[in-house]
């Protein structure tokens, strides 16, 4: 019988292994602290590796687990021993490239924490309950962008409408001094 594409977990963490973001999907991991042991234990396994522009693919712990390194943030997407790896990439790279979208090209910790709550709609744009919903980044940063502010449904109008508040910001601060 055919299944569904599924994810098990997606973990956004820094280059410490701490986390920024993180989605977990399954019971396979029932406790926090079984979280934080497993998303340890793959850090560190993946720590020496250079994932660069292309994602890197492991089997560890009876998951395939495939990943990402970008500046300071290093992506994972952990899916089951029997999972397709090529469905668990590209719902890597559709992750990561939202997330580039939403950061405007400005992927880094910092970055990525102050814009938290986007990152969390991405995820939730891209898997839902473990079924995995969408894989382009751009559409997953197009769905992001309409939640992210009201009035603005794309991310050139959000660029245009924060251009034109900062225009008027300038301009009573001119007209009040």
């Amino acid at each position: 019988m055919e299944s569904c594409p599924s994810v098990k977990n997606i973990l956004l963490l820094d280059s410490e292994g701490k986390r920024v973001a993180v989605k977990y999907y399954t019971e396979d991991w029932p406790t926090l602290s079984a979280k934080l042991a497993f998303e340890k234990s793959v850090f560190v396994k993946t720590q020496k590796a250079t994932a660069g522009a292309e994602a890197e693919i492991v089997m560890f712990d009876g998951h395939i687990v495939v990943y990402k390194f970008i500046q300071d943030l290093h992506f994972f997407v952990t899916g089951g021993e029997e999972e397709n790896e090529l469905i668990l990439a590209s719902v890597l790279q559709g992750f990561t490239d939202a997330v580039d979208i939403i950061l405007r090209n400005n992927v880094d910790k910092r970055t990525a924490l102050e814009n938290l709550d986007l990152i969390l709609l991405c995820l939730d744009e891209i898997v839902d309950g473990g079924i995995v919903l969408e894989t382009e980044g751009s559409v997953i940063a197009e769905k992001v962008s309409a939640h992210g502010i009201e009035g603005a449904t794309s991310l050139a109008e959000q660029t245009i409408v924060q251009a034109l508040t900062t225009a008027r910001e300038h301009l009573t601060k001119s007209l009040l001094m």
